[in-house]
């Protein structure tokens, strides 16, 4: 009888999944590269879309193994007409890899295209990239969960059998069941074997044949793989410790804030929004938008609508101290924020901002990140030049075009070396 064991489990849809992993760790480099550029030459609309990867088709040859000639070869080279030996070869003009006209001759050296998809894209957008000064506060009220393996099980879903172990289970069942049904056979076919060089009687030679038809039977019927023998992996949900934190994003509106510079303070915000969301799960998001009045509103308005007046910067700080002390608590909380403006404030106003940043907001967030889009040095950007001085927490750069923003952005949140 003939047994088969088949494996039922759901597999993934791309089979090579393994392959291709392989093959971007590989071009690792070429990759980043592309990403760099897609942030500078993108909109903001297409900043999420997919990105088409190109290699030089040299680097991505293998070496290979074949078979040479070998043995003894007679070979007559047919000579030329134009160089003797000794001569001197000119270098062709160019790089030899192109030209103006067509051509039948040559070989092409087409390069190797291939393209990421989103999911791809933004792990490579994000990568080496992190909240710095991040700590576990406390268990939030409502715990994460994640599952973890806990042994074995005799029940579960096909998706989860443990193949090899359930294998190993029908395998025993096997030898237990049949080896002392083999070791009779063996027995009963000896004696068989005897009554017939013996030409013993023949009803006793009868019936040892008709009782080991009927035991190799019983060996036979003995199942392959038995739903007693199936074994499931087991898995159990464990609560976990989770970061709880908070981004405030501050922006300013006002109308020294051009179309331009709007423009890329949306792009510095759209990465920072991009990299929380698909890093951390449990945080949230605070938009404020400032002319010269502060409000907080939703992603939608911050992101898309439109409106100018006077430039208030210590409005902004207001509401963001104003919405900590209501809602986000330094012991349970880990509080970020990110300020973008173009430096240009009411003169009065600038130092009110210093002492409401290292007054009421540094001693409470984990990190302060401050981008300029303009290369101006604006009355906000000396005093928080100032207070930078002896403030660890505060992080100040500048950003004058769209090609500035992934670099600024990968520097303000680059991984901290760990500490000894």
């Amino acid at each position: 009888m003939l047994h088969q064991i088949i494996d039922r489990r759901l597999a993934g849809k791309n089979k090579s999944i393994a392959n291709r992993e392989r093959f971007l760790r590989r071009v690792k480099n070429y990759i980043r590269r592309a990403v760099s550029e897609a942030v500078r030459d993108r909109s903001i609309k297409d900043i999420q879309s997919t990105q088409s990867i190109t290699i030089p088709k040299k680097d991505i040859a293998e070496p290979s193994f074949r078979h040479g000639p070998g043995g003894k070869r007679e070979l007559v080279h047919p000579g030329n007409a134009d160089y003797i030996r000794g001569d001197k070869i000119a270098r062709p003009n160019g790089d030899g890899g192109g030209g103006k006209t067509a051509s039948n001759e040559g070989e092409g050296q087409d390069d190797f295209v291939f393209e990421l998809s989103r999911e791809e894209f933004m792990q490579y957008f994000f990568d080496d990239l992190e909240l710095p000064r991040l700590v576990k506060t406390q268990l939030l009220a409502v715990p994460t969960w994640k599952n973890v393996r806990a042994g074995f099980s005799a029940e579960g879903t096909p998706n989860n059998i443990d193949v090899v172990r359930s294998l190993r289970r029908a395998l025993g069942r096997r030898i237990a069941l049949g080896s002392p049904l083999s070791r009779q056979l063996h027995e009963m076919e000896r004696q068989l074997e005897v009554l017939q060089l013996e030409n013993g009687d023949a009803e006793e030679i009868a019936r040892l044949e008709a009782d080991i038809v009927i035991m190799k039977g019983r060996i036979t019927r003995i199942p392959f793989i038995d739903p007693f023998d199936l074994r499931y992996v087991n898995r159990t949900k464990q609560p976990t410790l989770s970061s709880k934190a908070v981004m405030f994003c501050l922006m300013d509106v006002s109308g020294s804030m051009d179309e331009q510079r709007k423009d890329l303070s949306k792009r510095f915000f759209i990465l920072l929004y991009l990299f929380l969301n698909r890093n951390y799960e449990k945080i949230e998001v605070v938009f404020i938008r400032h002319h010269t009045r502060a409000e907080e509103v939703d992603e939608e308005t911050f992101f898309h609508s439109t409106e100018s007046g006077g430039t208030l910067v210590s409005s902004a700080l207001d509401l963001m101290k104003k919405i900590m002390d209501e809602r986000y608590s330094p012991t349970e909380w880990n509080i970020y924020g990110a300020q973008a403006s173009d430096g240009d404030n009411w003169t009065d106003d600038s130092p009110k901002c210093r002492k409401l940043l290292s007054e009421d907001i540094l001693p409470k967030v984990r990190y302060f990140a401050y981008i300029q889009v303009a290369s101006e040095e604006q009355n906000l950007w000396v005093e928080y030049a100032h207070l930078a001085q002896s403030a660890p927490k505060l992080a100040m750069k500048k950003v004058e075009s769209a090609a500035d923003i992934y670099p600024v952005f990968r520097e303000l949140f680059e991984k901290q070396q760990a500490v000894a």
